[in-house]
């Protein structure tokens, strides 16, 4: 039995507010749709951000590489060759029409991400500069300066964003329910105020979730402590389909000198640009693995990093860019440049010592280009869905491209919508804002910030680069325990409480898709199926029933 402790509820009832929309997150998906939104649709109850910490904060303010974009001027490049790489990179399981669509929008997002602030990178005849990153066949990706293109970007939305009267701004807010009825439509969410201790029911038509991927499950990952898998989770929850949730792509080159919970990332594009990746000797290995070297598909060179660590027993592997001047290092990549001072490397002089950190999620909320789910009234853009593009690895930088599009996509589709529909509260709904009025009883059995740690360490190990079945069953074991000691499934004492249910439901979820998939694919390896199923296909999930293709 749990050691339980008896807290009293308010005895007012949470506060009922109203909105044409609300979108929990704010990353680039979240920030460009809320623009659009404000701009395009008709809004007669407002619109709505909820973040979890503060608007400028999100995984997409830490993107480094770049944004694709397939524009007309780039001659060499054409929408057919960064669908083919794309489909490539993703080891059969990307959606060839979902690709064209995203690439043929490129170029109209980007002169729209540059009518609202953003100043891309160009050359001394100003004309855009495009750089490569791995799996591309040529220079296509767009950056600002020079490796601080996610901050760029999140920081022009965000001075727009504050620009507007008409978008009211949650800060320390969390969604943490959604109002399904009982007909599969979506009618709002319940938000917690953490910093206040307060919860509100928001009545919205439209619910759009874009609140980033899942980095924090793991011990080793590049993403901001916010990236806990809260949208995916909520979503699953109210019974959304998820879909691809065994494919993790974790990022060949973190920083591994990082000391500060989140890995700093070295972006790929410093390959691009010609590092090589050496042993401690300076001796390159990559030609081992891969005839395309350092430019290789991420899960190939991921793994060849952690194979190389494993056999000789080291923490790292290391980045040579010796042949960078410094002064072209330090104005190509400023933002490395001054971490790697920090820690008294100098790049174009010393060996930058790299590992791999969990990075991206190409697994999610199932969607449609416009953020369609399977739940009416309900949205998902941005790394909590799956389009479909992704497959099973994400071609490089093809993250931002794919959250500009979707927001686009999906105000086109909400604005020929009635967003003033009456909130209705059925059976199902006002039994679920019950369980937000009562009491709740307080578990003291167990630490949340310890249970958060050790379900970390046991993703990295069981379910991370290399996994078989007999760790990933181990785990799943570990992890049914680990939801039973823990024991709340509805209201909770507090974020790092709601944090760990979602974390606890997605990391489930991707146990049981990596179980289920018995071949090697993209990100997902199992050295227990080494080889790939050609006739495999996506699996998707809701939690009344299990599909596949």
């Amino acid at each position: 039995m749990f050691a339980l402790q008896y807290c009293k509820a308010k005895d007012v009832k949470m506060k009922h507010v109203k909105y044409s929309a609300v979108i929990a997150g704010s990353g680039i998906a979240g920030l460009y749709a809320a623009i659009k939104l404000q701009k395009e649709a008709d809004l007669p109850n407002g619109l709505l951000i909820i973040t979890k910490s503060r608007l400028i904060e999100s995984n997409s303010k830490y993107a480094q590489g770049g944004m694709v974009c397939v524009m007309p001027e780039n001659k060499l490049d054409s929408t057919t060759l960064h669908i083919e790489d794309t489909l490539k990179a993703g080891a059969g399981l990307s959606d060839p029409e979902v690709a064209e669509f995203i690439s043929q929008k490129s170029a109209q997002v980007v002169k729209e991400l540059q009518n609202l602030g953003v100043d891309f990178d160009r050359d001394e005849n100003n004309r855009l500069k495009f750089t490569k990153e791995a799996a591309h066949s040529v220079n296509r990706i767009l950056h600002a300066r020079g490796d601080a293109t996610g901050f760029c970007i999140e920081n022009a939305l965000v001075k727009y964003i504050l620009s507007q009267k008409n978008i009211d701004i949650y800060e320390q807010t969390l969604a943490v329910e959604l109002l399904t009825d009982s007909k599969n439509i979506n009618r709002g969410l319940i938000a917690y105020n953490y910093s206040e201790n307060e919860y509100k029911i928001i009545e919205a038509p439209a619910v759009i979730l874009a609140t980033g991927g899942i980095g924090q499950l793991y011990k080793y990952t590049t993403n901001p402590d916010i990236t806990t898998g809260d949208g995916i989770a909520l979503a699953y929850r109210a019974g959304a389909i998820v879909k691809d949730m065994e494919f993790v792509q974790f990022h060949p080159t973190a920083f591994a000198l990082s000391d500060k919970g989140t890995m700093f990332l070295i972006s790929e594009a410093v390959r691009g640009e010609g590092a090589k990746l050496v042993d401690k000797n300076g001796c390159t290995f990559m030609e081992k693995y891969d005839k395309r070297l350092e430019l290789a598909p991420r899960d190939i060179v991921t793994r060849a990093i952690y194979n190389e660590m494993s056999k000789t027993h080291v923490k790292n592997v290391y980045l040579n860019a010796a042949h960078i001047s410094e002064e072209k290092f330090e104005k190509r990549f400023p933002t490395i440049f001054g971490t790697c001072k920090e820690y008294n490397i100098n790049p174009s002089k010393d060996y930058i010592p790299v590992s791999p950190s969990a990075h991206y999620f190409m697994g999610g909320v199932k969607t449609k280009v416009n953020g369609n789910t399977s739940i009416q009234g309900l949205y998902a853009i941005g790394e909590v869905s799956c389009t479909g593009l992704h497959g099973a690895n994400r071609l490089a930088s093809n993250s931002i491209l794919e959250c500009a599009v979707t927001a686009y996509e999906l105000v086109n589709h909400l604005k020929t919508l009635n967003l003033n529909d009456n909130y209705t509260e059925d059976k199902q709904i006002s039994e679920i804002i019950n369980f937000y009025n009562d009491d709740i009883f307080i578990n003291n059995e167990y630490d949340e910030k310890e249970m958060i740690k050790e379900l970390k360490q046991l993703m990295w190990d069981n379910a991370g680069i290399i996994r078989n079945g007999e760790k990933l069953s181990f785990a799943k074991d570990k992890i049914q325990k680990m939801k039973e000691q823990f024991g709340y499934i509805y209201k909770c004492p507090g974020r790092n409480h709601y944090e760990l249910r979602n974390m606890l439901i997605i990391a489930g979820l991707i146990i049981d898709f990596a179980l289920e998939r018995k071949e090697s694919r993209g990100a997902h390896y199992r050295e227990d199926f080494p080889k790939t199923n050609t006739t495999s296909k996506s699996h998707q999930l809701s939690i009344h029933t299990i599909m596949k293709g």
